[in-house]
């Protein structure tokens, strides 16, 4: 039996959700996936740097050896140096240094520019899900990643109950941070011809449920790879209006499966919002197309034979 060992911070939300999904599915098809946990301070700043401290002292003391192991974000890469593992895999879902860049002081973003080259020297294979990430890092540091879209699981939305939309509530799910723009569609709210719900520290049942239940999903990021939610979305056609960052235009073809907006661009986030609250029969064939093109493209179903040759590749090299 295949032996892997995932590396993630934590295994809820973001990465380190796709990391579990992709575990869950993995053990599934008869992979031995080990998920590796680490105690660290919950503190902003002290996060990520005792996340690789207490966890690179507890690999030290790990005795198996495994086939391979996959660690999900830079912080994770040095754990993973410490494994005793034939290939040493490292999974980003977005410009690392960038995303530090914007939230922290000039200071932090040249130690993270240095951890992360550092992170990135550390792995045999390099795989990301945004083909946006993959251009960047072959253009920045001329470094080949594998693309891997981050799939989704229809089988767990069984789990969310028959709801009641309400007409006119949009509904915002994700950080409650400065990078995904929540505090550009708290600043426009009080003229939105509707009701705003943010969803940003509750359980993945629970946020299904008022995204169901929603007639619109706002994603006013400043900083995205790709937002996991915009399949989610798809998948209970409803309706989407977001920025035009990252690896967002990747999934979402203005005026066709949704519709983009510049970041930082008030006036006009709030302008479309509500000619689509408006428009029901824009939002309907909005909902429908970006229904089938997740169908088509990112189900288990579609995706899973990709996954099954790449964890098979590394066995083999």
């Amino acid at each position: 039996m295949v032996k892997i060992l995932f590396i993630s911070p934590r295994y809820d939300g973001g990465i380190g959700g796709h990391a579990k999904r992709v575990a869950e599915k993995l053990q599934d098809c008869g992979f031995d996936v080990v998920l590796f946990r680490v105690p660290y301070l919950p503190i902003k700043k002290l996060k990520n740097p005792t996340f690789s401290l207490f966890g690179s002292l507890k690999a030290t003391l790990l005795r198996e050896q495994y086939d391979a192991v996959h660690a999900w974000n830079i912080p994770s890469a040095f754990i993973m140096k410490q494994v005793k593992a034939k290939k040493k895999v490292l999974s980003v879902h977005g410009i690392y240094s960038e995303q530090i860049k914007i939230l922290h002081s000039s200071i932090t973003s040249k130690i993270a520019n240095l951890a992360e080259l550092k992170a990135l020297k550390l792995a045999d294979v390099l795989t990301t899900d945004s083909k946006t990430v993959q251009k960047s890092y072959k253009e920045k540091l001329g470094l080949e990643f594998i693309h891997l879209p981050a799939p989704l699981d229809v089988d767990k939305f069984k789990e969310i109950p028959d709801v009641t939309q309400i007409e006119n509530q949009i509904v915002y799910i994700g950080r409650n941070s400065y990078e995904k723009g929540i505090d550009i569609l708290k600043n426009i709210e009080n003229r939105i011809k509707g009701k705003v719900v943010y969803c940003t520290n509750v359980s993945w049942k629970e946020a299904m449920v008022s995204l169901k239940s929603s007639s619109l999903l706002v994603i006013p990021s400043r900083m995205e790879s790709i937002p996991q939610v915009i399949k989610e979305s798809f998948y209970m056609r409803v309706p989407i209006v977001a920025t035009n960052v990252g690896g967002i235009p990747e999934l979402i073809t203005n005026e066709v499966t949704g519709l983009l907006v510049p970041t930082n661009d008030p006036k006009k986030l709030l302008d479309t919002i509500n000619q689509l609250l408006e428009n029901k029969d824009k939002a309907e064939k909005l909902s429908e197309r970006g229904y089938d093109f997740v169908m088509k493209n990112f189900t288990w179903e579609v995706l899973l034979p990709k996954y099954l040759k790449f964890y098979k590749s590394l066995i083999k090299s």
